[in-house]
């Protein structure tokens, strides 16, 4: 038995039983049109990669202010709604299963990407320490605004109306964005969020907004076609993360009794400051979660097969060897060389950079 074999074991995923362990992880690539609407070049680029176990979406945003980066997706108008029916009928038409990562980045934003007169929104008026990728390329985020407490109730309710198009738009499942320092992030942080209504203060009180939000995008799907992203220990996107730790672990407790098909750690990133003492705290906080866990963040293969081995993960998400190389499974299951990723077309662009990796039999 090849000491990579356990990745290409079947296993039990919610209401997928998925073929393999490897999943594409979500990737913003900002090949949207301007209004959201994924194109048509998004067919070949996920159908491509229909072999992964899962395939997760890039990152989705659920409304026009959950928007923050150049020509991102969203999935709230029928335009959205049927140009993803497109590409999830193309990757079932290969075998795939594949679910839409829900999104709204909150203060990661520039106000130039949004509907005039409007500034980005957070859980409090706190700007973030980050770039964002706009037409004139990576500038820093603007000054946001605190949400009212009305605006909260909607903006939970755009995540419930977001998995329910997911649905509508053939995708097998959800995950919810909860990770690299976007807006349920914000609110779990006690540096980003300084309310003192019912959002702010108290660890219960700073998750409150991510189990609202769970509650009813749980309620409207099931929970075995539910997932949520975290990333407890990164410092990216101006989190700070000092302090965090109670609040995780008191979230994490908590999600345990909706039974989710998954809880997926963003472990560590090659773009993120990496620090012991907060890959032992994700490690902490990793054994807190029962049921499935998807682990990511610079694992190669046989890393990832240990992962998986060892019991750390049920399954392994790849992110940037998944840009480059369509047919992964293929290549790990062989131990075939990689291609390499051409780093001047990963934001933007056409095709090229995008659908032009060769897969082994080309």
């Amino acid at each position: 038995m090849s000491s990579l074999d356990v990745l290409f074991e079947p296993v039990r995923m919610g209401a997928l039983t998925l073929p393999n362990r490897i999943v594409m992880a979500p990737m913003t690539r900002h090949r949207a049109y301007s209004d959201g609407t994924p194109r048509d070049w998004a067919r070949k680029h996920y159908a491509d990669r229909a072999s992964a176990g899962l395939i997760i979406a890039e990152a989705t945003q659920v409304s026009d202010l959950g928007k923050g980066y150049l020509d991102t997706p969203g999935i709230y108008t029928d335009s959205h709604v049927r140009a993803w029916k497109g590409i999830t009928d193309a990757v079932h038409r290969e075998g795939g299963r594949m679910f839409c990562q829900l999104w709204h980045v909150g203060r990661i934003c520039h106000d130039s990407l949004l509907p005039d007169g409007e500034v980005p929104v957070a859980p409090s008026a706190i700007r973030a320490d980050a770039k964002t990728f706009t037409e004139e390329g990576f500038v820093a985020t603007s000054q946001p605004r605190a949400l009212e407490l009305g605006e909260v109730a909607e903006v939970v309710q755009q995540f419930r109306q977001a998995a329910v198009l997911a649905i509508e738009a053939g995708f097998d499942g959800v995950e919810v964005h909860g990770a690299n320092g976007y807006l349920l992030d914000q609110f779990m942080n006690p540096n980003s969020n300084t309310r003192e209504d019912e959002y702010g203060g108290s660890k219960e009180k700073r998750a409150r907004f991510v189990l609202e939000i769970m509650d009813e995008v749980v309620e409207a799907l099931g929970a075995d076609r539910v997932g949520i992203r975290l990333s407890p220990g990164r410092r990216f996107n101006g989190m700070d993360i000092g302090g965090a730790e109670d609040g995780f672990a008191w979230l994490i407790d908590q999600l345990q009794r909706y039974e989710l098909a998954y809880v997926h750690f963003a472990e560590r990133a090659q773009f993120a400051e990496f620090i012991k003492e907060d890959a032992d705290m994700v490690l902490r906080l990793r054994r807190r979660v029962s049921g499935f866990y998807i682990a990511n963040g610079e694992y190669d293969a046989a890393k990832g097969a240990r992962s998986v081995s060892d019991g750390h993960a049920h399954a392994v998400a790849y992110a940037r060897p998944y840009i480059s190389n369509p047919d992964l499974v293929e290549r790990f299951r062989r131990g075939a060389a990689l291609n390499e990723i051409d780093a001047d077309r990963l934001y933007g662009g056409d095709e090229a950079g995008y659908n032009d990796y060769p897969a082994l039999k080309e």
